[in-house]
């Protein structure tokens, strides 16, 4: 009830573009310090600001470094799919795992070995994953059981997400980055679902404040080896965590966001806006870019006139282009967009 209440008011809250946007990177950073510091990466959130915006390097610390901008990468994957409303499948998964891991987007294959998860002081076995051999079908299954909970609606999104996030790390589908590629499924479901509060949250940031009790949520079997417990175990401890966690976090970002909208002048700009501007601006609530076809969907109008409105609003400053591709072209609101109408 928790989750729900906060994200109707967000949902009904109305932020003007620039703080929109300004609230979706402050997010994104956030969400990418805490991931990869779940994961021992020692750049703090300043350094990954200063790494990310500034192109700031750290002498001695490339594999940080590697790392926090593999993990942004995919974020911004995450988002084009949800804003492309891609259906979720296992390449796009293996894509997501790709980025996470080495940067690149050319889906990456499931492991061919058996992994093993060690206590890092102890060097005991914490967990033995399911054989190499039975990754595939397992990866399978979970895809198809998420797309079809999301189509039924049987469950509550939150717990589809929960449920997800944990399979995915119990299939351990890689010798690496598996924790990572799980928290951005995780996000991937509960955006595409209605569940992303316009972009401005991080589940990441709660999971980092509460490592010990992420880890123990986890571990919810005594027995480390997959066959011999986890593939049965009560799950409940996870989700509550999980769900928990959501609460809490939606909650803060319902405080900032208030706190935000308070402090800021939202309708200066909009007053010298054109209605057909102001209704552009509802795209750019949901997404951070948007194409010609987008702009044509949502004014209704040919796809010749939207490219003739994006062409004239680049050249008066309420759009700048976010990507040349004369393929498919895409925009974003300048920051400035009230200028020169």
């Amino acid at each position: 009830m928790g989750i729900e209440a906060s994200k109707t008011t967000i949902d009904e809250l109305h932020f003007s573009v620039q703080l929109l946007a300004s609230l979706r990177e402050s997010s994104k950073l956030l969400t990418t310090h805490y991931s990869t510091r779940i994961e021992g990466n020692g750049l703090d959130a300043e350094q990954v600001k200063q790494l990310i915006v500034s192109d700031f390097r750290f002498a001695g610390r490339k594999r940080d470094e590697r790392e926090v901008l593999n993990y942004y990468r995919a974020l911004g994957y995450v988002e084009q799919l949800v804003h492309e409303d891609a259906a979720i499948c296992e390449r796009k998964i293996q894509t997501i795992a790709s980025l996470v891991k080495s940067g690149k987007s050319q889906p990456k294959p499931y492991r061919e070995g058996q992994n093993v998860i060690r206590n890092s002081e102890t060097n005991g076995i914490v967990y033995m994953p399911p054989r190499a051999t039975d990754v595939p079908q397992l990866m399978a299954s979970l895809v198809a059981w998420i797309s079809e909970n999301i189509a039924s609606k049987s469950l509550p999104i939150p717990m589809v997400a929960g449920l997800a996030h944990y399979q995915f790390a119990t299939i351990h589908p890689y010798f690496d980055g598996n924790g990572r590629t799980a928290r951005l499924l995780a996000s991937w479901i509960l955006q595409k679902t209605g569940y992303g509060l316009k972009g401005i949250y991080s589940l990441e940031e709660y999971y980092a404040k509460n490592l010990p009790a992420y880890y123990r949520a986890l571990n919810v079997s005594e027995n480390h080896n997959y066959y011999d417990g986890r593939a049965d175990a009560d799950i409940t401890p996870f989700l509550e965590y999980f769900c928990g966690g959501m609460a809490v976090a939606f909650q803060r970002v319902e405080v900032r966001a208030k706190k935000q909208i308070r402090g800021t002048d939202q309708d200066v700009h909009q007053k010298i806006l054109l209605p057909e501007q102001r209704q552009v601006l509802a795209l750019f609530e949901k997404h951070s870019v948007v194409t010609a076809a987008d702009v044509a969907r949502e004014l209704r109008v040919s796809d010749r006139q939207a490219r003739a409105y994006c062409k004239r609003w680049t050249s008066i400053g309420f759009l700048v282009i976010a990507d040349h591709s004369k393929r498919l072209r895409r925009y974003a609101v300048n920051g400035n967009f009230g200028e020169g109408n």
